[in-house]
């Protein structure tokens, strides 16, 4: 695993900006971007990230299945996956927390939070 290695994931590049503004500035983190499920796996399988952001509603692959496809990769099993949506339902966050995910962040988000979260991880 690349203790550096950060990979943000989203389907909206105003979000992937964000949080890739948000993070470039306060860290020594190699930052990584993909816009579906499909480019997040085949990311983390080339980056073995230790922190991923990844969204839940994204085409091609949602974030859901990602995330299951990640945590059965033996070289992400020590990476943390934090889960962002736009919706707060809780069937949301059981599904993320089944998959593998070890947190969540609601859409939107603040960078301040963002920050805070980065440094709890």
């Amino acid at each position: 695993m690349n203790s550096r290695a950060v990979l943000i994931v989203d389907d909206d590049p105003f979000i992937r900006k964000l949080i890739l503004t948000t993070l470039e500035g306060v860290s020594e983190f190699e930052l990584h971007e993909a816009r579906d499920g499909e480019e997040a796996v085949q990311a983390a399988r080339a980056q073995s990230p230790k922190l991923v952001f990844l969204d839940i509603d994204m085409p091609r692959m949602d974030g859901i299945e990602a995330c299951r496809q990640m945590r059965a990769d033996a070289t992400m099993t020590g990476a943390k996956i934090v889960m962002l949506t736009a919706t707060a339902e809780d069937s949301a966050r059981v599904r993320a927390e089944q998959a593998g995910a070890d947190y969540f962040l609601t859409k939107p988000f603040s960078p301040l939070e963002l920050l805070r979260l980065v440094a709890e991880l």
